[in-house]
């Protein structure tokens, strides 16, 4: 019984949680002689907030160039991030199981920046930072997945963002996006259903017609 109560969903429940992604580069300085390599970098995971995503979170892979020895890597524990080096920008795959396997993993994708024009960051006397935020949506999330999501903890010790990147901007710009797409989806969806009731009454009009005209007919006879 409490195994058929996790696995169901709670309708019209909508919870998520803020989440910041992508790498750290430095440059070495010159190309490294054995593999041609310029830059060491960092792809990163972490939560927006100070939580302790192994709450709900099972494994984070991310997915790298093939030219990568096992280029699949998978991290179970935080911190969520792995450490290269290479040449060449290009994109990895960040893709988040959860620990309620009913749950659909969600899959982020970020490019790997090594080049810019900052004169500290192309000396190498300076990080790179290319980072994100977005949120993960859990839509009609299971009882169990629901109750995992609204149990935070915290982490210990606790997250540290990157320095000079302004995280309250970039929460306000994101929520007022997600603001936008749901006024754009609410004027679809009333859109479609003003459709559908002049579908329906075009319809009931014409089925009118249609036993108006058989009734004369069958009086005409």
């Amino acid at each position: 019984m409490a195994a058929e109560e996790g696995n169901s969903r709670r309708k019209g429940v909508v919870l998520t949680k803020p989440v910041v992604y992508g790498n750290i580069a430095r440059y070495f300085g010159k190309k490294r002689e054995d593999d041609g390599h310029t830059h060491s970098w960092t792809c990163y995971l972490r939560p927006f907030k100070n939580e302790d995503m192994t709450v709900y979170v099972k494994k984070v892979q991310f997915k790298l160039h093939d030219s990568y020895p096992s280029p699949v890597r998978v991290v179970m524990r935080p911190p969520y991030e792995i450490n290269e080096t290479g040449w060449g920008e290009f994109e990895v795959v960040i893709k988040i199981f959860f620990a309620d396997s009913a749950e659909k993993p969600i899959t982020i994708y970020h490019l790997i920046k090594l080049f810019q024009t900052d004169p500290a960051v192309m000396a190498g006397k300076k990080n790179l930072v290319s980072e994100n935020y977005d949120e993960l949506v859990f839509t009609d999330p299971t009882n169990t997945m629901y109750h995992l999501l609204t149990s935070p903890k915290q982490m210990v010790p606790a997250i540290r963002h990157e320095p000079g990147i302004d995280y309250k901007e970039k929460e306000q710009r994101n929520l007022a996006a997600l603001n936008n797409a749901h006024r754009k989806l609410k004027n679809e969806i009333s859109d479609l259903s003003d459709r559908l009731k002049m579908s329906r009454e075009s319809i009931q009009r014409l089925k009118e017609q249609v036993e108006q005209a058989e009734e004369e007919e069958l009086v005409g006879t």
